[in-house]
């Protein structure tokens, strides 16, 4: 490596975007990343090999790990998630993914590239100085950096100042940042995200009778009229565990997701809804049906869970979340917060997610204000702003002294963290 510089052109960094859903994993200086991983894996315990020795009791765990292995169905195996509120939570299971990733799926050898990893703004100190210890001690990187993902979705739409709102599967949130840090005050989170509306989908799937089962478990289906009973068989095999079975659930209602719903531009009235085109979905059983009016109705609880059963008052759509979030900022950038919003997060690429925050901003902004929503034309530049942000960091020159190398980390500790704001 020349001279230290960890991201000279012999060697690409390697950029981690670790997601409540996924790991987006690619090489810093490209488009797109190269694979996205599922954070959820398949665990089971089988006795280990006694060899000979009085070993009872003894079992060892076994990961399946990404799409393919996770949707072979095995009769112990229960899917876990090694993510909690945005933030590692399995360490375990986090180095069995980043191994899988390394030899699998880059087919590089880790000691080679440097890594910059994403963290959710609230990531605790403790779990960022164990981050840092397992790649060096584990994985003998080279050299790294933790950044903060609204950091990077706004550096990905050209911003080192934005108001970051992003909306992936367990939460909302509406980051301020202010040339390149991230304003810890002003953050405001609401528990409603992609998961959110899954579960809202399955409740209503479940009051319609409409039966919910994974592609996977069907071998055969007869084409049948719409809202006719479907005539399926199912493929045999081991009974699956109910982890596993919500989890190939969830995938299907995800598919319905991206496929039927749609955000109304103001707020939801039936009437209106009812008179937007029906979309057709026919589900893995062979049942199919058009939906109106309830592909507004669910998504409409993002930015008004006021009529939502069982979710408190307190609780914030959108428009208001942003609004709180720069309330709480200093006066002085309130008008540059407003005037550049980044929408990033997998939740974004519903059609009309932009245009509502902004009609719903709009009336609540100060004549003063000049507001913009910046939303990627495309979805995948939405769902990967965080990684397609540290794509664009790490091939910057200006950034190639900002590296915590390995010679730094053996003479100074964990105490280098300081310097990844």
């Amino acid at each position: 490596m020349s001279g230290g510089v960890y991201g000279g052109d012999e060697v690409g960094a390697i950029i981690f975007d670790v997601g409540h859903q996924n790991l987006r994993v690619g090489y810093g200086g490209e488009d797109t990343p190269k694979a996205e991983i599922p954070t959820t894996l398949g665990v089971w315990e089988e006795p280990a090999d006694s060899s000979g020795i009085d070993c009872n009791n003894v079992t060892k765990k076994h990961y399946n790990v990404d799409v393919t292995a996770i949707q072979v169905r095995k009769k112990d195996m229960e899917i876990v998630s090694l993510m909690k509120d945005g933030m590692i939570d399995d360490w375990d299971m986090f180095e069995r993914l980043t191994e899988y990733t390394y030899k699998q799926r880059l087919h590089a050898l880790s000691e080679h590239h440097p890594i910059l990893m994403t963290e959710c703004p609230w990531n605790t100190r403790l779990k960022r100085e164990k981050l840092l210890e397992l790649m060096f001690e584990k994985f003998n990187v080279p050299a790294m950096y933790i950044c903060k993902n609204a950091v990077l979705a706004a550096y990905a739409n050209g911003r080192s100042t934005a108001m970051v709102v992003d909306s992936g599967a367990t939460h909302t949130s509406a980051v301020p940042v202010h040339d390149g840090y991230v304003i810890t005050q002003g953050i405001v989170k609401s528990p409603l995200g992609g998961d959110f509306i899954t579960m809202q989908c399955r409740q209503f799937f479940e009051e319609k009778d409409i039966e919910l089962v994974p592609a996977c478990l069907v071998a055969s289906k007869d084409v049948v009229r719409e809202r006719d009973p479907p005539r399926w068989t199912k493929r045999p095999g081991p009974q699956p565990s109910s982890s596993w079975l919500s989890y190939m659930v969830r995938e299907l209602l995800q598919d319905f997701q991206m496929n039927c719903l749609q955000v109304s531009d103001s707020p939801y009235d039936e009437d209106m809804a009812n008179t937007l085109p029906m979309k057709h979905y026919e589900f893995p059983t062979g049942y199919n049906d058009d939906f109106g009016s309830i592909r507004l109705m669910i998504p409409e609880a993002l930015f008004d869970p006021s009529n939502v059963k069982g979710v408190g008052a307190s609780i914030l759509g959108v428009g208001p979340l942003v609004t709180t979030s720069v309330g709480m900022c200093d006066m002085d950038i309130r008008p540059s917060l407003y005037g550049s919003v980044v929408v990033t997060g997998g939740n974004s690429c519903l059609q009309g997610f932009s245009e509502r925050l902004n009609r719903d901003l709009a009336s609540k902004t100060p004549p003063s204000m000049r507001l913009k929503i910046i939303s990627a034309n495309s979805s995948s530049e939405r769902r990967y702003g965080a990684w397609i942000g540290g794509s664009i960091l790490s091939s910057l020159g200006s950034f190639q002294q900002m590296w915590l190398s390995r010679q730094e980390y053996e003479e100074s500790g964990k105490l280098i963290l300081e310097r990844c704001a």
